[in-house]
């Protein structure tokens, strides 16, 4: 396939992932405030305000938004993993669903996480800072980004086991360099980790961190699965 043909198909499948993002956008408009109740569970009782009139607005197309991506997350997965294909070898596209399939649920089990044990544990920290000499009065947009923007980030920090065994597909790592830059590899997760935690406490962070090294030593396993088979494949073929 010539570039400008890999141009070509790369516009096509940008195309079909915005349409599908759109589609879902606008499925999940009607659902905001459901999507919200959900959402504001993390924080307790605490009730949202709104500060200017276009809050309400911004809040449910941000709502509208967050849960677009998470219902477009599939078909827009399976457009990167169509357009990636050609670049492996075939008996390598078979695992193309798989993937496609594990990608969804270890999001699905970042967000899980996120949801039930990060974000809880932040909020509350967060607000019992403030030692009883403050009352909170949290901002609706305010909340909906850093909670909705939290959960997304943790989300794609799970993925790490895919993305890593795709570029040890594509050849571009190997299972003995994962191994060799670990040190690096801990210290780029405890960073992500300080980063994306909603109250930069140890505790909050550690908790994310811990599963994405396991995920890590993970990836590993499954980068010497890949080549493992591959080698295989190669004297069988010889």
């Amino acid at each position: 396939m010539s570039y400008l043909h890999h141009l070509e198909e790369l516009r096509r499948r940008i195309i079909v992932c915005v349409v599908a993002l759109a589609a879902a956008v606008g499925v999940c408009w009607f659902f905001a405030w459901d999507i919200l109740h959900v959402l504001e569970r993390p924080a307790g009782n605490v009730v949202l305000h709104y500060m200017k009139p276009m809050e309400p607005f911004l809040v449910r197309f941000k709502l509208a938004l967050y849960g677009g991506v998470l219902l477009a997350l599939p078909v827009i997965l399976f457009e990167v993993m169509a357009f990636l294909s050609p670049a492996l070898k075939k008996n390598e596209r078979k695992y193309t669903v798989v993937v496609m399939a594990m990608l969804v649920v270890f999001f699905g089990v970042g967000v899980v996480i996120g949801y039930y044990f990060i974000l809880p544990v932040g909020i509350k920290w967060l607000l019992n800072i403030a030692g009883g000499q403050m009352k909170p009065v949290i901002s609706a947009s305010e909340y909906v980004t850093f909670a909705g923007w939290f959960m997304l980030a943790i989300g794609i920090a799970f993925e790490t086991p895919m993305f890593i065994w795709m570029l040890v597909a594509l050849r571009v790592l190997t299972p003995e360099q994962l191994r060799k830059q670990w040190r690096w590899a801990y210290l780029v997760i405890l960073v992500f980790s300080a980063i994306i935690t909603p109250d930069w406490s140890p505790v909050t962070m550690l908790l994310v961190a811990i599963p994405m090294v396991i995920l890590y030593e993970i990836s590993i396993l499954l980068a010497k699965f890949t080549v493992r088979k591959r080698s295989a494949a190669a004297e069988a073929a010889g």
